[in-house]
């Protein structure tokens, strides 16, 4: 087994993305960052290459397992054909051995071997702080009851909209236990301006939200959805979902893909209605 550590992000890309494309729904989170380094259009935050940790084990087969950290995110990582050798995590454990790695979010099988080999070389722990499911659709099913309008969100949804997305990310477990209260403009505009995030409005009133992610070269990611509680059990967030997602099949793409919380029964049993089918399961795991 051969470890090899990256400095240019157009190597690493052309080494890992026919790999990665075996299972393009599964990986769209490792595609996606490396297509933005690939495209360096965008270095804001943990966007630019240049602060990376990009690594790949082979052997005379190829390619084995990659792995990608976007500090301050978790390292992600991918067996190749989902094969998890324990011989070539031990060898990106001993390639690791000068780096401090947060911890780990990939498919089920492989995050807990590698957890487990990783902490133990440390002398660590680590924990579940997200169980998730991925799900793929191609079809939108026709029988979703629709409601509204769907549009863009834009300048004027500003009064608002720092304030569902920050409580999104307190209600979906994204290592955060409190929302927080929006203090500084900059970083929901960026969110604005990315064209990315659509609200669902009712009668004029936004009543949910739900955008994309990142685009694949057949899929495209699904997220960011949220329904404030004085709106929820009407249908809103499944008619959010089932519009954007039909959008994106009607612009070209094969598939959208999407990750849930297990813990959040009702968001995976909205989306198995709209016709999202679950691929795989992958965990978030935290070292400590």
């Amino acid at each position: 087994m051969q470890f090899k550590l990256y400095t240019d992000v157009h190597e690493f890309y052309n080494d890992t993305y026919d790999v990665l494309m075996r299972h393009e729904s599964q990986n769209m989170i490792l595609l996606g960052n490396i297509i933005i380094g690939y495209e360096g259009k965008d270095k804001t935050e943990w966007r630019d290459p240049a602060n990376w940790l990009m690594a790949t084990v082979s052997d005379d087969k190829g390619v084995r397992l990659t792995a990608l950290m976007t500090p301050p995110h978790n390292i992600t990582l991918y067996a190749t054909d989902n094969i998890t050798d324990p011989e070539a995590i031990n060898c990106l454990i001993d390639g690791l051995k000068d780096y401090e790695i947060p911890g780990v979010m990939t498919e089920k099988t492989l995050a807990e071997y590698f957890a487990k080999e990783y902490t133990a070389r440390k002398g660590l722990n680590f924990k579940i702080t997200m169980n998730q499911r991925i799900y793929e659709l191609k079809a939108v099913n026709p029988d979703i009851k629709q409601f509204g309008v769907v549009r863009l969100l834009d300048e004027k949804d500003m009064p608002f909209f720092p304030y569902w997305i920050e409580a999104f990310y307190a209600s979906s477990s994204y290592g955060k236990t409190e929302m927080s209260i929006p203090q500084d403009e900059k970083a929901y505009r960026y969110r604005i301006s990315t064209k990315k995030l659509y609200v669902l409005e009712v009668d004029g009133m936004p009543v949910s939200m739900a955008g994309y992610t990142r685009e694949l070269q057949t899929s495209i990611g699904i997220a960011f959805v949220y329904t404030p509680p004085y709106f929820r059990g009407k249908g809103y967030a499944t008619s959010c979902v089932a519009q954007i997602s039909q959008m994106a099949l009607d612009k070209g793409f094969d598939k959208c893909v999407l990750y849930t919380d297990l813990l959040n029964p009702t968001s995976n049993s909205i989306y198995q209605k709209i016709g999202y089918t679950p691929i795989c399961d992958s965990v978030m795991l935290n070292f400590e």
